[in-house]
């Protein structure tokens, strides 16, 4: 029973609470499932706004106002996910309203939370670690360099992060494909470099 009251309690907070932020929040984290893959599904959109100067002007010669929509970023799922689950906590906590309120998102990256399915707003901080963590993670087998690299970038500061994220993004497949290459290096090693686990044990002591 004190289960179900606390899915009803997320459920409503979520309803009541998050999801008129996120038709303005710069990122969307979207808990979701996805055919042949194992659930939940975390999923980073990012907001982006078209440019009205393209926009055609109307009879009245005015511009529409700017339109946004939003991109995939990046996804995660299954055992990457659980292992990196404390450091994205840790991530989104500091998500707050206008006011400095936390908006208490970490209450859904949970047992509990990722049984619901719907949207979190994040802030540019923790929007652009998450995607980052998300696109830099996928394909690597290693859980140990996973959870390195998703440690690292939460050292990141909100500019360091949209940086990096920008150059993932923003450059045309086969730049942002380099950057992406790169930057599992830089933070993750490769899976047979024994300083991956010797740096790994000591950002945990640290976290």
């Amino acid at each position: 029973m004190a289960k179900r009251t606390a899915s009803l309690d997320l459920a409503q907070h979520l309803a009541e609470h998050l999801a008129s932020r996120c038709g303005k929040a710069p990122f969307v984290l979207r808990i979701t499932e996805w055919r042949d893959t194992p659930i939940p599904v975390l999923v980073v959109k990012e907001r982006q706004y078209r440019d009205q100067d393209q926009a055609p002007a109307g009879p009245d010669g005015q511009r529409p106002r700017a339109r946004s929509i939003l991109t995939d970023r990046g996804h995660l799922s299954g055992e990457p996910l659980y292992r990196c689950l404390p450091v994205l906590r840790r991530l989104v906590e500091g998500v707050s309203d206008q006011a400095g309120i936390p908006l208490e998102l970490a209450r859904y990256l949970t047992t509990e939370g990722l049984r619901l399915r719907g949207n979190l707003p994040l802030d540019e901080e923790a929007g652009a670690k998450l995607a980052l963590i998300f696109r830099l993670q996928d394909r690597i087998k290693d859980l140990d360099r996973v959870e390195l690299i998703a440690l690292r970038v939460r050292q990141f500061t909100r500019e360091e992060a949209a940086y990096w994220l920008s150059r993932t993004t923003s450059f045309g497949p086969t730049a942002n494909r380099w950057a992406i290459s790169g930057l599992r290096t830089m933070l993750g090693g490769h899976a047979s470099d024994k300083g991956v686990q010797q740096l790994l044990e000591r950002l945990r002591l640290a976290a």
